[in-house]
């Protein structure tokens, strides 16, 4: 079973984890290597990118909401941006995959899905300078109720 970093220095299980097997047998190719394998889709290609729906944004593999669409902003970037997750929802981790100084990968905290990065310090007018670069294909939506 995969395990989350606790905040305290351990780990605990992931409520939501299943082999990669069990995760081929239900996600698309594409939603496997970007959830599973880190893998990025490409720019201005997912269909959440210019999504403006009020509704609720849950992980594309278990369903857990993260995002909500108060929070969702146009980045310019090419990825659907938020500048806040849904607390507890989202684990941030570095990512020193592309060598150079790291990143901050943004995981879904139940399942361990790969969902994208996190900036900080950009100047976006937004109440946490943050911006939480997501990949669609990360994501399923829910409309309001």
């Amino acid at each position: 079973m995969s395990s989350a970093t606790n905040g305290t220095g351990g780990t605990a299980p992931r409520p939501k984890a299943r082999t990669d097997r069990d995760w081929r047998a239900v996600l698309s190719p594409e939603q496997f290597r970007v959830l599973r394998q880190q893998g990025t889709e490409a720019p201005g290609t997912g269909v959440y990118n210019h999504h403006r729906a009020a509704g609720t944004y849950a992980c594309a593999a278990c369903d857990t909401p993260l995002y909500t669409s108060t929070t969702k902003f146009d980045s310019g970037c090419g990825w659907p941006a938020f500048f806040d997750a849904i607390p507890g929802a989202v684990e941030r981790r570095e990512d020193r995959s592309l060598g150079g100084a790291p990143r901050v990968e943004i995981l879904c905290t139940a399942c361990g899905g790969h969902l994208g990065h996190v900036f900080h310090g950009e100047g976006f007018p937004t109440p946490t300078d943050d911006r939480h670069c997501v990949n669609s294909v990360s994501l399923q939506f829910h409309d309001a109720a």
